[in-house]
């Protein structure tokens, strides 16, 4: 039995866990997020940002057993709150429904979607979420439903120091964990460095492994069967604003070896900016690199998108943006740039089938230029990304910029990505989509019954 949000219950929710029972909500509102960093522009990034960060993976999966796509957000409790709230629902594909999402955890002092979750599904049908951390302040939580495919109550397993975590499975069916923790510098800022560990019983834990260390990094992991591969930048001095450079590692036997992409052995820890893991040497380009997503061709070589730009702040100054896609094949790195938008966190996804691959993303200007965002479009390649083009655009005339595109894993039609939209230069409301690469569906912001039917909210021309 679950219970139903009441405004009433706010004070008792402080930084804990709910209720082993769950508490819903009834309407799907996305969380609104200012980093508070201005420039000529406008703020370094803000917006609907419950789909944030693409360092945090996988926040939805599809379930072929249930026929569910389970997925989680960064919530509101209201339209305009600014309390984060870490939100779990599901899609229902035999009846085209959702349920009331779930109120899995509250913090009324945070309002930072850093603290979002990924979520995944163990052989048994449990729902696994991973609550992001901020470093040594805030922990990383890990709650496991208390029913296979059922989100009506959850217990809280583990609590942790991780940030961004990216969940991944081993052999016999446990976590392989690649996450971040924030270290101090006395000199400089935090430096943000890459971990990984493993869970093969999903109980226990193994000691956190430094991967790489050199400054700073951020991440996008995937995986193909037993292969595990991440890509990330370098932040020299510490500093994001700065973030450069292309790096590729990848294990196939759950982190006790890692190698480049062509089997040379790497030496861990990574601990300085010209090591073998480099790929592209985008400092000396002078551009800035922004990981989105990890996908893997029919032979299991990975394929890297990301973003390039000049600079780190909004605007025209950091023209041109460009999609780009990297893609290991035939003992080499195969770079193309797919398209260019305004921002630098306009962030996709790439999905992949046989020959034919599509990148959905907000690749469109939108209603709020140069903000965070933008219309939302779909670009195809019947090549294995050699060359591309825009077959049609999902979203027209909004009135909020959309972001933050997210595949979920194993993804099944009719939710194939799905994101959400807020206005960056105002507080605004944020309401979720879900696609299929053809039509929008909107998720119900404001619900009077337990489940609804998402209603369709553009048709492509």
């Amino acid at each position: 039995m679950t219970t139903t949000f009441s405004p009433a219950d706010i004070a008792s929710w402080s930084g804990r866990p709910l209720t082993r029972a769950a508490v819903t909500l009834p309407g799907y509102r996305g969380i609104w997020f200012t980093l508070g960093f201005q420039f000529e522009y406008g703020d370094k990034y803000s917006g609907g940002l419950g789909t944030y960060t693409a360092n945090h993976q996988p926040m939805a999966v599809h379930s072929p057993e249930a026929n569910r796509t389970y997925f989680t957000y960064g919530g509101a409790l209201q339209a305009d709150g600014r309390e984060l709230a870490i939100m779990v629902s599901f899609f229902d594909h035999a009846t085209g429904r959702v349920p009331r999402p779930v109120v899995l955890y509250l913090d009324p002092e945070v309002d930072d979607p850093h603290d979002n979750a990924a979520i995944q599904l163990d052989r048994e049908g449990y729902v696994w979420v991973f609550k992001s951390g901020r470093g040594v302040r805030r922990p990383g939580l890990i709650f496991r439903s208390a029913k296979p495919h059922d989100l009506s109550a959850f217990d809280l397993v583990e609590v942790q120091e991780f940030t961004y975590p990216q969940i991944r499975f081993d052999d016999q069916g446990g976590f392989f964990l690649l996450f971040t923790k924030y270290t101090v510098q006395s000199d400089r800022g935090p430096a943000r460095k890459l971990f990984w560990k493993r869970s093969p019983d999903r109980k226990t834990w193994s000691d956190d492994t430094l991967l790489a260390g050199f400054e700073g990094h951020y991440q996008t992991s995937g995986q193909h069967r037993n292969k595990v591969v991440t890509f990330f930048n370098w932040h020299p001095e510490s500093n994001v604003d700065r973030r450069t450079n292309l790096y590729f590692a990848q294990t196939t036997d759950w982190g006790r070896t890692w190698t480049t992409a062509n089997g040379q052995p790497l030496a861990l820890p990574l601990d300085r900016p010209d090591n073998a893991a480099r790929v592209i040497d985008y400092q000396s380009r002078g551009k800035c690199m922004y990981t989105c997503d990890v996908n893997f061709d029919a032979a299991g070589n990975p394929v890297l998108l990301y973003l390039t730009s000049q600079k780190g702040e909004p605007g025209p100054a950091g023209d041109p943006r460009e999609w780009t896609l990297l893609h290991w094949k035939n003992g080499r790195w195969n770079e193309r740039v797919i398209a260019r938008s305004d921002h630098n966190y306009d962030m996709g996804s790439l999905f992949i089938d046989g020959p034919n691959w599509t990148v959905i993303g907000p690749t469109e200007t939108g209603p709020q230029r140069y903000g965070t965002g933008g219309e939302m479009a779909v670009w195809t390649s019947p090549d294995e990304g050699v060359t591309w083009k825009k077959e049609t655009r999902l979203t027209r005339n909004s009135a909020r910029n959309h972001s933050y595109a997210r595949r979920p894993e194993a993804a099944a039609a009719p939710f194939r990505v799905f994101w959400a939209d807020g206005d960056p230069t105002r507080l605004s409301e944020s309401h979720l989509y879900f696609s299929d690469g053809r039509q929008v569906w909107q998720l119900p912001y404001e619900m009077s019954a337990e489940w609804e039917v998402p209603a369709i909210r553009s048709v492509p021309e």
